[in-house]
């Protein structure tokens, strides 16, 4: 019995699953690096900058950093 995923979990594994093949090898790299980035929009979307309550403007400062460090992996998986 397979249990239905999640909009979030079906993202990540489609980014997963779709992301072609690579002629110089690393394919698992290239996979990895496309759910990170899937797990970046999913959890972490990037938030434009924008002129509101500068309040909230450290949360957004934040989520943000955390989105970067997230595609920098990514970036790392990709250049292997």
């Amino acid at each position: 019995m397979t249990k239905q995923l999640s909009p979030a979990a079906q993202a990540v594994a489609s980014a997963y699953d779709d992301t072609p093949e690579k002629e110089t090898g690393n394919h698992r790299y290239l996979w990895l690096a496309a759910a990170l980035r899937a797990v970046a929009d999913q959890v972490v979307p990037e938030e434009p900058l924008y002129g509101g309550d500068q309040r909230w403007e450290w949360e957004r400062d934040a989520r943000q950093a955390s989105r970067k460090k997230i595609l920098a992996i990514a970036d790392e998986l990709e250049a292997q």
